[in-house]
């Protein structure tokens, strides 16, 4: 088995991240799936909610992942999302707005996007 996978984390307007990973932790349809190099060739919908990377250097990467899909084969993991922003690309304090204005207006989806920005973005 290999001791990495290689990641390619690319939304529909550019390419967010690619590197080597020890481990991608992602949450789907199905639930939450954690892959790692070997792991069985897979397939699924991508949900919105954080997506961590283990780097190979011991480093993690958080981004904030909205809908796309999840592939794996032969130690390559792509990552389609509709919306992808790395946790230090978003801006908190404007997340925390947009998810009050989102309550306030009882907007779910957008509620949920607020949401999973802020989680990225603070590491919760």
């Amino acid at each position: 088995m290999a001791a990495e996978l290689h990641v390619e984390l690319v939304a529909a307007d550019r390419n967010v991240w690619s590197g080597e990973a020890t481990l991608v932790v992602a949450r789907t349809t199905s639930g939450d799936i954690g892959v790692m190099p070997g792991h069985q060739p897979l397939l699924g919908v991508l949900e919105s909610g954080p997506v961590t990377i283990r780097t190979s250097e011991g480093g993690t990467v958080v981004a904030a992942v909205h809908g796309g899909f999840i592939s794996f084969a032969d130690n390559k993991l792509s990552l389609l999302a509709e919306i992808a922003e790395l946790a230090d690309e978003i801006d908190v304090q404007r997340a925390e707005r947009a998810l009050e204005s989102a309550k306030a207006e009882e907007d779910a989806a957008s509620e949920r996007r607020a949401d999973v920005r802020l989680r990225a973005a603070t590491g919760q």
